[in-house]
């Protein structure tokens, strides 16, 4: 049994949405010979590329980049699917010898690769999720995802109430099982020698700087993005198009709200999005090392993992 000297390393580097992770880490692979692995779930997809803030073709050319543009809205990918593609992706920048940075700021996304997480062996139950999935259709995710948080809380704490399909597996376990889903979730020493390095900003800056994203996106053309993903046949109900953002521009579009609203819903949730990722990422976790994201911290982040890596 190796020592966690002897085992290979993982830099993780996390943080909010805007606090400025991917220009800072693209600076820290490039002084580092590393390549970036994106954790960040909505990065997965084809076409949706102005409401994520997707790296510019001009970025991803800088260092090599792994898990953006690898499915199609209409092909969503599960958690389980990211960690196994992770994992491989890890291994081949290794089998390289180069240095796996993995970026993002979903947080079950980069702890279940970091922290070796399993799913529940539970199998499917398709009578039951046919009906989960029916109720969903009358009631709506939120309320679907407050029925979780009542039978399992943990579980509904590290699912995003957005994501419908996530919730329904939940409770489809819970329902079949008697069990809660959170049990039955298992975890397995990852093979790595970890580093987390987490960025931060002060929360008014933060919102300030999701506000001009926001604006920047607008004018780059969102609308019009959500509109070829829609006349493409994008599912209506597709977990891709539940993203923050992409549900408001496609009810503008489907004349259900008003752009001026659309835009301070997208606001408002994107700040409680932040909130969820500061819970996912916690300042009093020993285990991450923070560091400010302005003005740049690539020198000591530089410097801290060739001291510990």
């Amino acid at each position: 049994m190796p020592s966690t000297a002897d085992l290979p390393p993982v830099v993780a580097i996390v943080g909010p949405t805007a606090v400025g992770k991917t220009e800072i880490s693209l600076q820290v692979a490039e002084r580092l010979n590393g390549e970036i692995v994106s954790a960040d779930s909505r990065l997965f997809y084809r076409g949706m590329n102005i409401g994520t803030a997707k790296p510019t073709p001009a970025e991803l050319a800088r260092v090599p980049h792994h898990l953006i543009d690898v499915t199609g809205p209409e092909r969503p990918w599960s958690l389980t699917m990211f960690q196994q593609a992770a994992t491989e992706a890890i291994a081949a920048i290794h089998a390289r010898g180069r240095l796996p940075l993995l970026v993002g700021g979903t947080g079950q996304y980069v702890k279940a690769v970091l922290e070796g997480w399993q799913p529940p062996s539970q199998p499917p139950d398709p009578r039951l999720r046919a009906e989960l999935e029916k109720w969903a259709a009358e009631i709506g995710g939120d309320a679907l995802h407050q029925r979780l948080a009542v039978l399992d809380p943990e579980a509904a704490g590290f699912i995003d109430a957005r994501n419908v399909r996530r919730t329904i597996r939940a409770l489809e376990t819970v329902l079949h099982s008697g069990e809660r889903f959170s049990a039955q979730r298992g975890r397995s020493a990852p093979p790595y020698r970890v580093l987390r390095i987490g960025l931060t900003r002060p929360r008014p800056e933060l919102y300030a700087r999701v506000d001009a994203r926001i604006q920047a996106m607008l004018e780059a053309g969102f609308l019009d993005e959500v509109r070829g993903l829609m006349q493409r046949g994008c599912p209506p109900d597709s977990p891709a198009l539940s993203a923050i953002g992409y549900r408001e521009m496609a009810a503008v579009l489907r004349g259900e709200m008003t752009l001026e609203d659309a835009v301070i819903q997208i606001k408002r949730l994107t700040r409680r999005y932040v909130r969820q990722q500061g819970a996912w990422f916690r300042k009093e976790d020993p285990t991450i090392h923070w560091f400010p994201a302005d003005p740049s911290p690539v020198e000591e982040i530089v410097g801290l993992i060739r001291g510990e890596i």
